[in-house]
């Protein structure tokens, strides 16, 4: 147990602030985060454009300002949490930490050792577009509380949009320097939306054997991943008018409200309801 110290009531109100969504505080943190992270995921796109030299300086320097803000909020989640170890393990967390180590990396690698590890670093920068989930952990908003659907619906449209801007980045990273049709982010995301789509126009096709496996990689993901997401939403809405009452006889959960017999077995079962409804 912590003791009842200044240190200890510190992180107390940073832990509490980190997770708030209701006080004036706790919402402009969780918006100010919202808005860097696009900012962070933007500026990762407008690199792969062609830019003058002063937008290609501001935007690292931007890139470099927003990660110091990410790694201090890491290092405060880290020193405010309970369970520190139960943090840093946390998914998101990792995240966290994955998402800014390719920003520092660049900074601190000499000169000489940057061409070798940028491909690989540019790679990892991908992963910061995860960072968004944090914000779908719970049905508490900085606008509010969402129902359960609408929080399913939420994560299953970021699943979509994660799919593709991930396959996207990687597809970028692999095939920008040796294929002349993904010149920009913007090329290679379109590829992999009309590829996942299985729309295919065949303007754009892998150069080298690792794009190959990036869209196979997508592909599958889009298979498994976006109808398990749907599945969830469709059980949840045909089960929602459910109520929780267990037949003594077959075990079966989940009956009509309006039933007063198992549907599976045909056991009498006694379910109170209003009959002016």
């Amino acid at each position: 147990m912590e003791p009842s110290t200044g240190t200890s009531d510190f992180r107390r109100q940073v832990r509490f602030y980190l997770l708030d969504h209701e006080t004036y505080l706790g919402k402009a943190i969780d918006v100010s985060l919202l808005v860097l992270n696009l900012v962070f995921v933007a500026v990762y796109v407008a690199q792969t454009y062609p830019v003058s030299a002063a937008t290609t300086t501001f935007l690292w320097r931007l890139e470099v300002a927003i990660g110091v803000v990410f790694a201090v909020e890491y290092a405060l989640r880290l020193y405010a949490a309970a369970d520190r170890w139960a943090e840093f393990s946390n998914g998101y967390t990792m995240v966290d930490l994955v998402a800014i180590v390719p920003t520092f990396a660049l900074v601190a690698l000499p000169v000489s050792a940057v061409p070798f590890n940028v491909g690989f670093l540019r790679v990892l920068r991908v992963i910061r577009v995860l960072r968004f989930y944090r914000f779908t952990d719970d049905a508490e908003f900085f606008f509010g509380t969402i129902d359960d659907n609408t929080l399913r619906a939420l994560k299953l449209l970021l699943t979509v949009l994660v799919l593709f801007f991930a396959s996207a980045g990687l597809f970028y990273s692999v095939e920008s320097t040796v294929n002349p049709d993904v010149e920009t982010f913007g090329d290679a995301f379109y590829y992999v939306v009309v590829t996942v789509s299985t729309v295919g126009f065949g303007d754009i096709i892998p150069a080298t054997a690792a794009g190959r496996w990036v869209t196979v990689a997508a592909i599958l993901a889009g298979i498994i991943v976006i109808p398990w997401q749907a599945g969830k939403i469709v059980k949840e809405w045909r089960t929602r008018d459910k109520v929780d009452v267990t037949c003594p006889d077959c075990g079966l959960c989940a009956h009509d409200a309006d039933a007063t017999h198992c549907k599976a077995c045909g056991h009498l079962i006694y379910q109170e309801y209003d009959s002016r409804e």
